[in-house]
C-alpha cells in the first residue's frame, strides 16, 4: 500500500490536476498510479508532465531515453518504475528482454546508446561530475552537444520520478518487471 495515498480517480484529483489527467488519460488509455500520486500537486504534475513532453520532442530516440530510464530506475532502486519502463521498452520501443536487462546493468548492447547508457550513470553515480573523458566518450560515439543535455534531464527527470515512487512507495500499475519486488 502506498504511504501517500492518491486519487483514485480523475474526479477525486484537486481541480487544477483534473485536465492534466484527463490529457495522459488520453494519451495513454489509462492514467497510472505516479501520475496520480503527482497530482496531488498540480504543480508538481504540470512540473513532470512539461519536462516530460518537451523531452519527447528532443533529439533523442524513443529507444534511447528508455534505456537510460531503465539503467537510472535499476541504480535507484526503483521497482514501480523499473516495471514501467520495462513495460515500455517491451510494448512500446521494442527493445528485447536481453537488451532490457543489459540496460538494467548499465550497458546496451548497441554500441552508440551503450556511450548514451554509460554516461548517464555515470551523471547519476557522480551527481553531475563526472570526467572530461566521459563527456569525450560521448561525443565520440556521435552524441552532440544538444544529446549530451537531453540524456542529463533524463537522468534528472527519472531520478525524480524514482525517488518519488520510493518515497511513497507507489503501488505497481504495470506487470511487475523480472527481479522487482512487488
Amino acid at each position: 500500500m502506498s504511504r501517500i495515498t492518491y486519487p483514485a480517480s480523475i474526479e477525486a484529483a484537486p481541480e487544477a490536476s483534473r485536465p492534466l489527467l484527463e490529457a495522459v488519460s488520453k494519451q495513454l488509455g489509462s492514467v497510472p498510479n505516479l501520475f496520480r500520486l503527482a497530482s496531488i500537486s498540480p504543480a508538481a504534475l504540470e512540473g513532470y508532465l512539461g519536462l516530460f513532453g518537451a523531452l519527447g520532442k528532443g533529439e533523442l530516440p524513443a529507444a534511447t531515453r528508455e534505456r537510460v530510464a531503465l539503467a537510472i530506475s535499476e541504480y535507484n532502486g526503483c521497482n514501480y518504475c523499473l516495471s514501467a519502463h520495462t513495460y515500455l521498452a517491451t510494448n512500446i520501443t521494442k527493445l528485447s528482454a536481453e537488451e532490457i536487462a543489459t540496460n538494467r546493468k548499465g550497458r546496451s548492447l548497441d554500441a552508440k546508446d551503450n556511450a548514451a547508457v554509460v554516461f548517464a550513470l555515470k551523471v547519476a553515480e557522480n551527481r553531475g561530475h563526472i570526467a572530461d573523458g566521459d563527456l569525450s566518450a560521448v561525443r565520440d560515439a556521435g552524441f552532440t552537444n544538444a544529446q549530451i543535455i537531453e540524456i542529463v534531464q533524463h537522468v534528472a527527470l527519472n531520478v525524480w520520478t524514482n525517488y518519488l515512487n520510493e518515497v511513497a512507495k507507489t503501488e505497481i500499475d504495470f506487470p511487475v518487471a523480472e527481479g522487482a519486488a512487488a
